[in-house]
């Protein structure tokens, strides 16, 4: 039996969602607190899979994802590293992406350039957000993140996730398209119907050189696809909800092993659960499984 660890915080609200998308494809699923983690790492030992599911994580007090990723930097990296090096799966959804960027899990930032270290994070990579936008103002593009924080004498990270362009909670249903054969969690899956519920889910990298070095390796696995039209046509709002480069939804590392993405595919197991399913004709399940089915059939 595959055993994955679903890990939850003060603010977490898809726990439950995640747990249950993890049973649904064959795994043993447990909801653990933070905090028992803290005390016992070498409870991690006990897993294949860990989940950083979606919600709001501390309230997202300090930024989305900045609390926890902060605990994980300073209290669990090492253990978490072992996690990694001994091939197993890490998966972030919505602010459990936003949790792995803030934590230095996700991006493999030896090869894409230095990043913030302890020590060096007086200013974080939310430095990199816009000012306020009012609601329905245009999107203007997204200013590099090398950009806002060599302008304040901060080594940056590869990249970082923003504030949506919109100014504005983005809560919609989108299309998305696998861009990349490296991620175990999108294998066999070409397109996939997903809602987004965010408002800090725009990718940014550091540069161009760096958002090149990471589509050339593979690891902008997913991006957002028009509703209408070819899948790799142009994207535009709201088709991509955020703004995000490169129409970027979601990332892995260099390993295919640790992914992020910002779209929720634990709220799509079910048919029914596609907003039109009393409208047409649906599949046996919804879009979302295969991802957890994926991660489970990794160790058969």
């Amino acid at each position: 039996m595959v055993n994955a660890l679903i890990l939850r915080a003060p603010g977490t609200n898809c726990d439950l969602e995640g747990a249950f998308a993890f049973e649904q494809a064959g795994a043993r699923a447990e909801r653990l607190h933070v905090n028992r983690l803290l005390e016992r790492p070498a409870l991690l030992a006990e897993f294949q899979i860990l989940c950083l599911p979606g919600g709001f994580s501390y309230g997202d007090d300090l930024g989305a994802g900045r609390i926890l990723g902060n605990q994980i930097r300073h209290h669990l990296f090492d253990a978490l590293h072992e996690f990694k090096a001994a091939g197993k799966l890490v998966l972030g959804i919505c602010n459990g992406f936003q949790i792995l960027m803030k934590s230095g899990l996700l991006l493999d930032e030896g090869k894409v350039g230095p990043a913030l270290r302890d020590g060096n994070e007086s200013r974080s990579p939310s430095a990199a957000e816009s000012p306020p936008r009012s609601v329905g103002a245009a999107a203007s593009p997204p200013r590099s993140l090398g950009a806002t924080v060599r302008s304040i004498g901060v080594a940056a990270p590869p990249a970082t996730l923003t504030g949506n362009a919109s100014g504005k909670f983005e809560d919609r249903w989108v299309r998305l398209r696998v861009a990349s054969s490296k991620c175990v969690f999108f294998a066999g899956i070409e397109s996939m119907y997903l809602p987004v519920a965010h408002a800090e889910g725009r990718f940014v990298a550091r540069d161009g050189k760096t958002l090149s070095a990471l589509e050339a390796n593979g690891q902008l696995a997913l991006k957002y696809a028009p509703l209408d039209g070819p899948a790799n046509g142009a994207v535009a709002y709201p088709d991509n909800p955020n703004g995000a480069m490169a129409d970027v939804a979601g990332v892995c590392d260099s390993t295919g092993r640790v992914c992020g993405l910002m779209p929720h595919p634990e709220r799509h197991i079910d048919p029914t659960q596609h907003p039109r399913w009393t409208r047409r004709p649906l599949g046996a399940e919804g879009d979302g499984l295969q991802v957890f089915r994926n991660a489970v059939a990794y160790f058969a």
